[in-house]
């Protein structure tokens, strides 16, 4: 059996008294493509902001490859992380927000050059040729000296992705990619995130409310609802035949 990229051991999450995930158990394989779909304060995005860090879980583990994400060994015993750990485990994860974070100074291949240099010491003739290759891939060759302000959101979204992938990570992060762009820009982006699931070999995780589209391309569906997952399974096991009544109702409302 494969270990699992990444494991969730009871994680719960509070701010203050309200408890937005209650007792998570979660393993994501190498490679596999997992949807997050679920209402609002459901504790989806916080499963993501978790994993990058972002968030600290009030109990419970998550490990990323084997290694515990929050927790580190010191004199045989397990202490809170600290800034060089956190750092450590989380440079094998990419993300992708929904308001993309791009450097607005910075030329769109200066924003995809500018971590793997910095953060990872990399040679800068290597990660500029990578560079260009994952922006080519988006479909986004031909405005390497492009600024932000110069691009659609569907565009500066492709370069959020190619920026991810630039880092070279085992595990990719999409947080509702879609939902602050204009309705006619939401396929180009689907159709990459779509390339991208059939041909790389990392994990991604996608928190969505694009239906058809998670029945497309993920192997796993996760239903989370009040803090809970409340139904977990093939995507087709999940959307299409779930007697589950809450996630009944919840997919009528996207899918009509």
């Amino acid at each position: 059996m494969t270990e699992p990229i990444v494991r969730f051991q009871d994680v719960h999450k509070s701010f203050g008294d309200f408890d937005v995930l209650k007792g998570i158990n979660l393993d994501i394989k190498p490679a596999e493509k997992v949807a997050v779909i679920g209402p609002s304060g459901s504790g989806k995005t916080t499963i993501i902001r978790m994993l990058m860090t972002l968030e600290e879980p009030s109990s419970g583990d998550i490990i990323v490859d084997g290694k515990n994400l929050w927790k580190m060994k010191k004199k045989e015993k397990m202490v809170k992380a600290n800034e060089k750990h956190l750092r450590e485990v989380r440079g094998d994860i990419g993300m992708v927000f929904q308001h993309f974070n791009l450097f607005p100074h910075m030329t769109i291949l200066e924003n995809c050059m500018t971590a793997p240099i910095h953060v990872k010491k990399e040679n800068k003739e290597e990660v500029r040729d990578r560079s260009v290759k994952m922006l080519e891939r988006v479909g986004l060759g031909d405005k390497l000296d492009s600024y932000p302000n110069q691009l659609s959101g569907g565009q500066k979204q492709r370069v959020a992705m190619a920026r991810a992938l630039v880092m070279r990570p085992k595990i990719m992060l999409f947080d509702e990619v879609t939902s602050a762009l204009d309705p006619e820009l939401v396929g180009e982006v689907l159709e990459v995130i779509r390339d991208l699931a059939k041909h790389e070999d990392m994990a991604m995780v996608l928190v969505t409310h694009e239906m058809d589209f998670a029945l497309d391309i993920a192997d796993k569906v996760l239903f989370l609802d009040e803090g809970v997952i409340a139904e977990q399974g093939t995507a087709s096991e999940v959307i299409e035949h779930s007697e589950n009544e809450r996630l009944q109702g919840f997919l009528r409302r996207f899918r009509g």
